[in-house]
This record gives C-alpha cells, sequence and structure tokens, in this order.
C-alpha cells in the first residue's frame, strides 16, 4: 500500500511540473484583454474565451473569477498534427486566467514540452517556440501598474 501511494504521490508530483503558474498584476478581465491583444498582434488567432466562472454562476454554482483564452497559430499546429494527429486533443494552446484563493489573479498553462512528451512529436525548435512564446505572452500580460 505503500509502494502505490508513493508512486501516486510521484506521478502527482511529475503531472503538476507540466503545468506553469505565474502571477498577474492586473485584474482577470484586464489579464485576459492583454493576452487576446498581445496574441492578435503576434498574429496568431484568438480562437474562444471560455468563462468558467460565469458558467458556474449561470448554474447557480460558484466559483472564483476565471476565464480560458484559446489561441493558436494554424501553420504550427498543423505541423505537428502532421506528426501526430492526437496532438490535435491538445491544441489550441489555452491560458487560463483566475483569481485563487488568496485574491492573486494568476496565470497558468501547460508547458510545451508536455506535447512532445505525450504525442509522437519530433519537434524540439517548435515546442521551444511554444514555450518561449507563453512565456512571453504571460509576462507582458500580468504587467499592470493600477488595475
Amino acid at each position: 500500500m505503500k509502494k502505490l501511494l508513493l508512486i501516486a504521490a510521484f506521478s502527482i508530483s511529475l503531472f503538476a511540473q507540466d503545468i506553469i503558474v505565474k502571477e498577474s498584476h492586473c485584474s482577470v478581465n484586464k489579464t485576459v484583454q492583454h493576452i487576446k491583444n498581445i496574441v492578435s498582434k503576434k498574429g496568431l488567432h484568438v480562437f474562444a474565451v471560455i468563462n468558467h466562472s460565469g458558467n458556474a454562476n449561470a448554474v447557480g454554482m460558484k466559483l472564483n473569477e476565471a476565464k480560458m483564452v484559446i489561441f493558436g497559430n494554424a501553420k504550427l499546429g498543423t505541423s505537428l498534427m502532421q506528426q501526430d494527429m492526437t496532438v490535435g486533443l491538445d491544441l489550441p494552446l489555452r491560458i487560463l486566467v483566475y483569481r485563487d484563493t488568496d485574491g492573486k489573479v494568476k496565470m497558468a498553462y501547460r508547458d510545451g514540452s508536455w506535447l512532445a512528451n505525450h504525442h509522437l512529436l519530433n519537434a524540439a525548435k517548435k515546442i521551444e517556440k511554444v514555450n518561449n512564446a507563453l512565456n512571453k505572452i504571460t509576462t507582458k500580460a500580468g504587467q499592470c501598474k493600477k488595475d
């Protein structure tokens, strides 16, 4: 039983390393707007913004403010899907913007290496490009003087 718990804990810790969380110095709405603006200026397409807290409210449930920005680059995504169609399960890219239990606004996204580790991809340079883009987008999106 102890071995099973140790394996489960180890697996959870490995999984947690796939998710990068950064603090934003803006409100949830302002951070989302910044992400949309940055992504659009980079020539990427914003497919949708999912309002998780709004959806929870619509069914009479409470959830801290949370919105998911879904965006991507069809050229890059297509080239990855040409290698392994199942990568489409994890594309387009997404950034979750939420208010945590301490009231801080956070941005969370999955490290691009997750794609390479969970799909049959030979795309180290493309994964590095994804990681660099997500890092730059979230760093810039979380910068606010006053909100």
